[in-house]
């Protein structure tokens, strides 16, 4: 099936983290060291500026809103009222930079991070190396109150990077990029993640962003290619839509949650990305509508 894939927006840096938040799309932009919105008639506007890199985004019960602050490694929360101070302090369950991040129903969240210098490996070595041999590292939980800790005791990950809450909120599912996969647990009450199992495996392809549908399928972004791929639970591969560049983010939303918001920059290196706003935010209307969080 052919999609119609237009471009909503341009002059972005690098776009991570997108987020359908009262009727417009929310999004970091790495290199430009703020945080945008974007509404479907292409208005693009500047949220939040702030020092460093933006990655993950989500909203708490009350309506503020929760930024990774990548090279902290930290959670920042702006309130209601325009406050904006230190959530949470990552530093002990991270490796390197922090990423991406999942927000529940109830204010909790789930933070990635790199676990290493994936640019300096990738100059080093190149993606196949990097691949076959990588450091794995945790994932941070983080409650309501700002209190951290290990969000899988004893589990480690190979760069996990989005993630996704099913709509009965019992299930996390995380994009493994490193590992080629998909990867699901149970969220137990205070939020800690048990039993895991494969949700899907998607190799050739690596999960960047992700989000979920309502027939249970993931939308993964690849970067490692210029497309955005449907995959169901168990590995099939029920679409893909071509995106012109690598594709790092996706997001649904929308009125009826069923636009496909797919971001796209010429390279994740953080040398080439910051030299120009090359960025891309694209659209494509699919069957399925959005499902859980975010």
């Amino acid at each position: 099936m052919s999609r119609a894939v237009q471009t909503l927006a341009e002059g972005i840096y690098f776009g991570e983290g997108p987020r359908w938040h009262d009727g417009r799309l929310w999004l970091s932009d790495f290199y430009s060291s703020r945080v945008c919105s974007l509404g479907l008639d292409g208005d693009l506007r500047t949220e939040l500026e702030l020092e460093g890199r933006p990655s993950g985004l989500g909203w708490m019960p009350d309506g503020s809103l929760l930024v990774v602050r990548m090279e902290l490694r930290q959670v920042w929360r702006r309130w209601p009222d325009g406050r904006f101070e230190l959530h949470a302090d990552l530093a002990d369950h991270s490796a390197f930079l922090c990423n991406d991040m999942v927000v529940d129903g109830h204010g909790r969240a789930w933070v990635g991070n790199f676990g290493f210098d994936l640019d300096a490996q990738l100059h080093a070595r190149g993606p196949e190396s990097v691949i076959a041999d990588h450091p794995q590292t945790c994932l941070a939980l983080v409650q309501s109150d700002g209190t951290v800790s290990d969000a899988a005791p004893g589990e480690r990950f190979s760069f996990p990077n989005g993630m996704v809450i099913t709509p009965d909120g019992s299930t996390l599912i995380v994009g493994e990029t490193l590992g080629g996969r998909l990867s699901a647990f149970d969220i137990g009450a205070d939020g800690t993640l048990t039993n895991r199992r494969e949700y899907a495996p998607t190799w050739p392809r690596v999960p960047d962003g992700i989000c979920l549908d309502a027939t249970g399928a993931v939308w993964i972004a690849n970067p490692l290619a210029p497309e955005c791929a449907l995959i169901a639970p168990g590995g099939e591969v029920l679409e893909v839509i071509e995106t012109g560049l690598p594709c790092y983010a996706c997001m649904l939303g929308g009125p009826e949650g069923k636009h496909l918001f797919m971001l796209v920059a010429p390279s994740s290196d953080a040398t080439a990305a910051a030299k120009a706003p090359l960025g891309k935010v694209l659209v494509a209307e699919v069957d399925a509508s959005r499902a859980g969080w975010p």
